[in-house]
């Protein structure tokens, strides 16, 4: 009897943790570094070093991800096909792998991406921490306006539908303008 009393006791204990983290979640969303904050710089597949300034100006779309991630290598062929199509939009994908070199270069063997891919290791992991990644997931994708500024996070895939909610006002420049004195954030 005592032992399914604890048992009981630990599980509502569990279920009330875990509703609370996630109402936490949602409650707490971090804020977006200022846009001269946003920046960093790690090598391509090439060893040469890329630092995300050289993209200003353009609608970012960062994305986390590793090799070993099922759901990552997923989204990655719907990234292509955007970036394809969005490109001559100023929308630029940039792929940040938490990996190693060599899984990153035997994977890009099997497929060839058209954006930019920068190693980043066990960095990637604690920059995605510091853009707002609580939960170290990935994939985790960050979608960047124009201006420097974080305008969504994705823990997780990212849709189709959700790409095209947050991307479509980014490309009005009268939307554009909008953004640069408030965040839009989602989780």
């Amino acid at each position: 009897m005592n032992i399914k009393l604890i048992f009981g006791v630990a599980a509502v204990v569990a279920m009330l943790s875990g509703f609370w983290l996630q109402q936490e979640m949602h409650l707490t969303k971090p804020q977006s570094p200022p846009a001269a904050q946003l920046h960093f710089s790690f090598p391509d597949t090439n060893g040469q070093m890329q630092a995300v300034e050289q993209w200003q100006g353009k609608v970012l779309v960062i994305n986390f991800w590793a090799t070993w991630c099922g759901p990552c290598l997923k989204e990655i062929p719907e990234f292509i096909q955007w970036q394809q199509a969005y490109q001559s939009q100023n929308v630029q994908f940039v792929g940040i792998a938490v990996d190693d070199q060599q899984s990153v270069a035997d994977y890009l063997k099997t497929i060839p991406i058209n954006y930019p891919i920068l190693i980043a290791g066990d960095a990637g992991s604690q920059l995605s921490q510091q853009l707002g990644n609580l939960i170290n997931a990935v994939p985790f994708t960050l979608m960047v306006n124009a201006q420097g500024q974080i305008v969504h996070r994705q823990f997780g895939e990212l849709s189709k539908e959700k790409f095209l909610e947050v991307v479509e006002p980014l490309l009005n420049p009268l939307a554009a303008h909008s953004f640069l004195s408030w965040e839009v954030l989602s989780v």
